[in-house]
């Protein structure tokens, strides 16, 4: 029986078409988009919100922990998400404030006109406050207040060798590290920056002397710590809102506005400590709260492990599959064009270079602003991340064909696409593979990233293991993604002995 001939690049080809194709059957985005910032509190104010939409029969998606302030501000802004909580201090402090100015001599009711005047012009609203003021405030262990005899912010002063371990957007923010440090003269230097969760278990550990804490944290009374005392009222009021679009239905805006009101700091605490002490589910806490508000019950998604782990495979399959479809038809032809244009040489593969360089969460952020929130920025970075083995390789692969070889081909007087595709490639093809099964890898790595902007996959239940201090949850998404990324490299061994010519597989 003959063998049937088939060009070794033609399954690869086809499997790149199916894989790009997907995207233009994405479903389309939910109704109703809420979101929330990378922290239990705003987590579960989000679920609320979504809970609340569900008892006036608005379905409605929660993009849950997108990173912080200001990805939610643009998200909200550009359309991709609806509605998020927000806090009035945060508002005046960071968002606003070079349209508000200074607000200290105005009246609580002329700097809401103020707000509300400036909000709409962006196309955005507000809610009343929802009852409870969140405000920053510097936490220490009881330990360390009674050594120190720390009671006040000012008392920090005499005590520059102190280690603060502060939260990456508090270290940057307008009303954060700066602005304390200065109103308050503190000298200290050991500062850094590190996630909000992270810097609980470090404060205990010892690690660190002092964080930044919100008011109403649940692990504030759960470790026994003591916040100290505003004694210069440096940080404004943070009382607790939603910013939502204009253009959201009106029963939505009145569902909303049915929470106004409803939570007193002391509730909030609880909701808090139910979802990081006691490990009870976001969404659960968020439905049970909305329900015994309206009367009503509100039906929550039951999932189990088993379907939270299809769910993330698939969408995390999704994003890898799709920017090696958009990565690999630009990489090859990038490569081959280095070899056969030297002078372009230095400009692709010091491109692609640089690219590399590029952290790959700053590369993300730079998706955001062209391409909003999701899947979107999530492939396009994984795309451009996946150039530099292909290109790299395919160079050097075209560059090592022994000119014998390219001087038979022309003295048969075969032209350079005919060339290129039947003799070239295929001597190319195992150290271009090799650069494919590299990229396969560094994506598959990678796109648990995307998570922090709404791509969802493998890196969701690695944010929220570690928002949770759930080590379990962290596996859950690790050692899957691990596993895949070791499938990913044995399939591309399969599939370069069946696409390596028989003459070159040995």
């Amino acid at each position: 029986m003959t063998r049937l001939a088939v060009h070794p690049w033609s399954l690869l080809v086809c499997v790149l078409i199916l894989a790009g194709s997907s995207a233009v059957f994405s479903q389309a985005p939910d109704p109703l988009v809420v979101g929330s910032k990378k922290f239990t509190e705003n987590v579960i104010l989000g679920e609320i919100a979504k809970s609340a939409f569900a008892a006036s029969d608005m379905e409605a998606r929660h993009r849950a922990e997108l990173g912080g302030t200001r990805i939610l501000w643009n998200a909200l802004l550009r359309g991709d998400i609806d509605v998020y909580p927000e806090y009035t201090g945060t508002l005046i402090q960071e968002l606003l404030v070079d349209e508000l100015g200074t607000l200290d001599p105005r009246s609580p009711e002329e700097q809401r006109t103020a707000i509300e005047t400036i909000l709409s012009e962006l196309g955005i609203a507000m809610t009343a406050p929802l009852g409870f003021d969140n405000t920053y405030a510097v936490g220490v262990t009881s330990t360390t207040a009674k050594q120190l005899e720390l009671t006040t912010i000012s008392d920090l002063d005499a005590y520059p060798a102190l280690r603060f371990g502060l939260t990456n957007e508090f270290l940057d923010r307008e009303d954060g590290w700066p602005g304390l440090a200065a109103a308050y003269g503190l000298p200290q230097t050991n500062v850094r920056g590190l996630d909000h969760d992270l810097a609980y278990r470090a404060l205990v550990a010892g690690d660190i002397d002092a964080m930044d804490v919100y008011t109403t944290d649940a692990e504030i009374a759960y470790y026994d710590l003591v916040t100290l005392t505003d004694d210069r009222a440096y940080f404004p009021s943070y009382r607790a809102i939603f910013l939502y679009r204009l253009d959201l239905p009106s029963e939505a805006v009145t569902a909303l506005d049915g929470l106004t009101g409803t939570l007193n700091e002391a509730d909030m605490r609880a909701l808090n400590a139910a979802v990081k002490i006691d490990g009870e589910l976001d969404r659960a806490v968020a439905a049970s709260f909305v329900a015994r508000l309206t009367g009503q019950e509100i039906e929550t998604e039951t999932e189990t492990w088993v379907d939270r782990l299809w769910r993330h495979t698939v969408e995390h399959v999704r994003l890898v599959l799709i920017a090696l479809a958009l990565g690999l038809p630009l990489a090859i032809p990038l490569g081959v064009l280095a070899a056969k244009v030297p002078r372009l040489a230095p400009l692709i593969l010091g491109g692609v270079g640089i690219i590399q360089t590029i952290p790959a969460l700053a590369l993300l952020v730079f998706m955001i602003p062209p391409l909003g929130i999701g899947e979107a920025p999530a492939i396009a970075a994984l795309a451009l991340y996946c150039l530099l083995p292909v290109v790299r390789n395919t160079h050097s692969a075209f560059e090592s064909i022994p000119p014998a070889l390219r001087d038979s081909a022309q003295s048969l007087a075969i032209g350079p696409w005919h060339r290129l595709w039947w003799i070239e490639l295929p001597l190319a093809t195992r150290s271009i593979l090799a650069g494919i099964k590299t990229s396969a890898v560094i994506t598959i790595g990678f796109a648990t990233l995307g998570a922090l902007i709404g791509a969802g996959g493998y890196g969701q239940p690695i944010l929220t293991g570690i928002r949770l201090d759930d080590i379990g949850l962290i596996l859950e998404g690790a050692i899957p993604a691990a596993i895949m990324a070791v499938g990913a490299q044995s399939l591309f061994d399969v599939v370069e002995t069946r696409l390596l010519p028989r003459g070159l597989s040995s």
